[in-house]
């Protein structure tokens, strides 16, 4: 089994499908989108199926896909349903802005896709057309209901929490989970790639985090209690409200670090391993793969240097992709 320098098992591969997006949300990517990827940049669906043939046989029980947005990957149904049946491969989930996930959740189910976590920053239309530029949220809650319908559960709904945009909606966001069986995670804005001025009406760089600590102050009338994960949560630290059906959880890389659980790697759709999302470095593994070789010591190569843990408080952020070309 992979395994990193400070014994942490290695069971959990996130792979960016693609670095488009059909959003361009103000913390993820320029108004103007990014450069298109060059031919035969990114990696095929048979070479990503390698690779996770390989790493399964390393221990690898999770596949996460993402992306940018990973609906948008032409072959999409058939590269999960191979990766569905990899031998030892347990699961394979897919992260999403669900605009979408209506009309492909019933292919995405039917080749063996399990779960859909899905990113929802709001509840209100206008607040949501102005964070993804475009967006209508009723195309969220259609996929939802797509996901609800096929089994793609239990569905995770993602908020990234900035302070003077959102951080309002807390209580509104966490309600949901009263009457649905969702798990509403808040997540701390990531220094990644998204100092930049993202515009008229939006907070300055230097005024949109807003802490984990900030986040259970503006919860503390629901008398939050500690609960029991649901599948596939991660680094979230995971609550209740007493006598809900669903649960809120908390991402937090700055507030309360969560690297002493790491049990990923990341693979950007360009083919290099990721070994930590918030450092720069990565390995090449696209050449490998691309020349028929067996990439299991590539594997090995980036778990040996996986560090420890991130050095954002040191204010060591990564420099070289935004949030959108990583996978998150």
């Amino acid at each position: 089994m992979l395994t990193d320098p400070f014994g942490r098992p290695i069971t959990y591969l996130r792979i960016s499908l693609t670095p488009r997006c059909n959003l361009r949300c103000v913390y993820c990517m320029p108004a103007a989108g990014l450069p298109a990827p060059e031919k035969g940049e990114l990696l095929t669906n048979e070479e990503i199926a390698e690779l996770v043939r390989a790493a399964a046989r390393q221990g690898v029980r999770r596949v996460r896909l993402t992306g940018g947005e990973p609906l948008l990957r032409r072959g999409l149904v058939d590269l999960v349903r191979r990766i569905a049946a990899t031998p030892g491969i347990e699961e394979v989930s897919l992260t999403t802005n669900a605009m979408l996930l209506a009309k492909k959740a019933v292919a995405l189910a039917a080749a063996g896709l399990s779960r859909v976590n899905i990113s929802l920053d709001t509840l209100d239309p206008e607040k949501f057309r102005r964070i993804t530029r475009g967006g209508r949220i009723q195309r969220v809650f259609d996929g939802i209901s797509a996901a609800e319908e096929h089994g793609l559960t239990p569905i995770k709904l993602n908020t990234v929490v900035v302070r003077g945009l959102n951080d309002d909606e807390l209580p509104a966001l966490a309600r949901l989970t009263l009457e649905h069986p969702w798990h509403v995670r808040f997540i701390e804005l990531m220094p990644v790639g998204n100092a930049q001025d993202w515009g008229p009406g939006f907070p300055a760089a230097d005024q949109r985090y807003f802490s984990v600590q900030e986040m259970h102050q503006k919860l503390a009338a629901y008398n939050l209690q500690p609960a029991e994960a649901p599948r596939g949560n991660g680094p979230a630290r995971t609550f209740r409200i007493p006598g809900a059906a669903g649960t809120v959880g908390f991402i937090s890389p700055l507030g309360e670090h969560f690297c002493a659980a790491c049990n990923r790697l990341r693979l950007t759709a360009d083919g290099n391993l990721r070994p930590c999302l918030l450092m720069d470095e990565e390995i090449n593994v696209r050449d490998a793969l691309r020349n028929g070789e067996d990439v299991t010591p590539w594997l090995w190569q980036a778990v040996a240097r996986k560090p420890e843990g991130h050095e954002l408080l040191l204010q060591h952020y990564p420099q070289t992709r935004r949030m959108v070309q990583i996978g998150g």
